[in-house]
């Protein structure tokens, strides 16, 4: 009787090739996400989580079977603080399961081929992909066109995937054509989306004045959810590297409801 072997890399191994692949070196980002490695693993991995958020609940449940996490949303958001509290127990939870956590943020939104923006614009079936959603001199998002399409049903399409209800700031006309996509917190991008001439921009999630901005702008706007139009990315990655390193990785779902 045979055996095989439960397939294994070198964490450093994954952790370069993510780093080159995601250009986290030199793509801009908020000042406190920390892209790239943030807490040491296990040096080789067996088994990898990918989820949107370094929470408590998502690092719980990942004990004991994932030698590597990878998430959107890292855990160094609040800059210079305390080891107390959540924070503590994220970082505990982490080092005692000895499972190491790597984030990619902004480099995970634009990426070309498995940035949330770019996958969810496929998803919808967007054709003459553009870079959109300019940010320090680089693109978070992408832009296409649809054939002209009510408003309603491109929602409908958009809440069909997202699983949640989306909510619509009426601004642009009833037929789109041309659709912009920043995923999470992209309503700023409003302004860039009028200037570039499209009809809708589809985002997570928007503040008060994004409704009064999308009437003005004649740009309406499609709210999926942030949680609900960034879970794309990491999806995409762990396809990649269970391709590429013949790992097994798991999807961890853990929504906000926001």
């Amino acid at each position: 009787m045979s055996s095989s072997a439960t397939p294994e890399v070198a964490l450093a191994e994954i952790v370069g090739f993510l780093d080159e692949y995601l250009d986290v070196e030199s793509f801009p980002d908020y000042s406190n996400a920390l892209n790239g490695l943030q807490v040491e693993g296990p040096e080789r991995v067996r088994g990898f989580a990918v989820a949107v958020d370094a929470s408590e609940a998502v690092i719980d449940s990942v004990r004991g079977w994932a030698d590597l996490l990878i998430v959107h949303h890292g855990l160094f958001w609040s800059g210079l603080q305390p080891l107390a509290g959540p924070h503590f127990r994220r970082v505990k939870l982490l080092v005692e399961s000895e499972t190491g956590l790597y984030s990619a943020h902004l480099p995970l939104d634009g990426h070309p081929e498995v940035g949330n923006a770019v996958v969810l614009a496929h998803r919808l079936g967007l054709a003459s992909l553009e870079p959109f959603g300019e940010y320090q001199g680089t693109h978070i998002g992408w832009r296409g066109t649809v054939a002209p399409t009510p408003l309603a049903d491109l929602a409908a399409a958009l809440s069909a995937l997202t699983g949640d209800r989306v909510q619509t700031l009426p601004g642009g006309p009833d037929a789109v054509t041309g659709v912009g996509i920043v995923t999470g917190g992209g309503a700023s991008m409003l302004h860039e989306a009028a200037a570039r001439g499209l009809d809708v921009l589809i985002t997570g999630e928007a503040l008060h004045h994004h409704a009064i901005d999308a009437a003005e702008t004649g740009v309406s706007v499609l709210l999926g959810g942030h949680y609900a139009t960034e879970v794309w990315g990491v999806k995409a990655v762990m396809d990649l590297l269970e391709d590429r390193f013949g790992i097994g990785g798991r999807f961890v779902d853990s929504p906000t409801g926001l």
